[in-house]
């Protein structure tokens, strides 16, 4: 039998020549197959789910925060604080955030690379999506419009900046270098991003909407069908016009990493990845609910303004996933993996997520608009101007990542004393 499986091992090493990025799930797949020895497969298939359940519930430490989302659903139940219960919601779906991305990962195994790519940035932003939906539902636009906002900032500055930060202390001989032309598509998706947020700010600041309450609203939902056409654009060059470019990068890196068979293996197969990917993503959304419900609580018992809560809190928490695993890659010389996991997220945040929003909520008849006001919209304008310039030599060090970070801090200290004029919501805090 073992001779058998080191043949099958051989033949499978030839073929990843071919097709690089398969060989870890096809010898998955035959050991799951020939590793029973004769049992049934009812017996292997439930052992295999057990072990699963080991896996995704039991093999990380931050697993343990996961007590926290029925301790809010029982705080809920019994006590009339919100604050406790933003709180826990909060601290419950950090776990179940990150273990979505990790399901998210064991699926990319037998999907491919680039299909794998396009599955970790939107099941990575599974998170800030679902707590848009349940805002939109309570008509609270403002926290949709902070919450997205806040996920392309701590994606660009704090996720970003980590990896690089992180990566250059570990890589000290010499500068980490990435794909210059991947960065450059999404830094040019990002300005149209920005471009479709401008106008419709500037169109509501300046007063001159040709029919005033109605003439803003309809540019930003026709800008929003726009970005979601170009988005799919997009995703057809990614799938199709780079595929070439990318398969000749992960032959490099397959070639010059011979040694990582082992750390690459998927730990659960593609059922149970899938399976998982439901169970996860149902909690989120239960937790979700409680968590938007509490937010305006929160803020008054807090003496936070909802505009932090919206921008920094629920961002950093929704990233939790992106912002470990942008960091691992950045410390194994994967600078290009970092750079998919937080420009290519923001970009789809930026050109998805927030028209995407902006058409759930006409479909709901709340007029969700891309006028994010001129505070929120001047700090993404530099922030994508600040990443674009970093980003323009095609190299990464500790000081450009801790440059990062260091932005995210004044940017996180500027809405900690931003009250929003547009949210009824912050006007509790002008009492406080």
């Amino acid at each position: 039998m073992g001779s058998l499986e080191e043949r099958a091992v051989l033949e499978l090493e030839e073929h990843s020549l071919v097709n690089p990025g398969s060989v870890a799930g096809k010898i998955h797949s035959f050991k799951l197959s020939n590793g029973g020895g004769g049992g049934s497969d009812d017996i292997s298939s439930s052992n295999s789910f057990i072990e699963s359940i080991k896996i995704v519930v039991f093999s990380t430490r931050l697993n343990i925060l996961m007590i926290f989302g029925p301790i809010a659903i029982i705080v809920d139940k019994t006590s009339s604080s919100r604050s406790w219960v933003f709180l826990s919601s909060l601290l419950g779906i950090i776990p179940f955030a990150e273990r979505l991305g990790f399901a998210t990962e064991q699926l990319a195994f037998f999907t491919g690379t680039t299909v794998g790519g396009l599955l970790n940035a939107t099941f990575g932003n599974a998170t800030e999506l679902i707590i848009s939906i349940f805002a939109l539902k309570k008509g609270m636009m403002r926290v949709v419009q902070q919450s997205l906002l806040g996920s392309i900032l701590s994606n660009m500055l704090l996720v970003l900046g980590c990896a690089f930060f992180c990566g250059g202390l570990v890589i000290t001989k010499r500068e980490q270098v990435f794909n210059k032309a991947v960065a450059s598509v999404n830094s040019g998706l990002l300005l149209m991003a920005v471009m479709g947020l401008l106008f419709p700010a500037v169109l509501h600041a300046t007063h001159t909407e040709l029919h005033f309450g109605k003439s803003e609203l309809a540019l930003s939902r026709f800008s929003s069908c726009i970005m979601l056409a170009a988005y799919a654009a997009y995703l057809y060059f990614q799938l199709k016009s780079q595929k070439k470019l990318r398969d000749q990068i992960n032959e490099d890196e397959s070639q010059s990493e011979g040694s990582s068979d082992d750390e690459e293996a998927p730990e659960i197969s593609k059922q149970e990845s899938i399976i998982w990917l439901f169970i996860l993503t149902a909690w989120i959304s239960i937790l979700s609910g409680y968590l938007v419900d509490a937010i305006e609580g929160a803020s008054t018992d807090l003496k936070i303004p909802v505009a932090f809560i919206s921008v920094i809190l629920l961002p950093i928490v929704g990233n939790a996933a992106e912002h470990a695993g942008a960091i691992m890659f950045a410390m194994r010389d994967k600078l290009d993996l970092s750079l998919g996991v937080a420009i290519g997220s923001s970009t789809q945040i930026a050109m998805f997520g927030v028209p995407f929003s902006v058409v759930v909520g006409w479909i709901m008849g709340r007029p969700m608009d891309l006028n994010f006001q001129l505070f929120e919209t001047a700090t993404l304008i530099i922030t994508v101007l600040v990443v674009a310039f970093m980003l323009q030599e095609g190299t990464s060090n500790y000081f450009k990542g801790l440059m990062l970070v260091l932005c995210y801090v004044i940017v996180a200290a500027s809405f900690f004393v931003h009250v929003d004029p547009a949210s009824s919501q912050d006007k509790p805090h002008k009492h406080g």
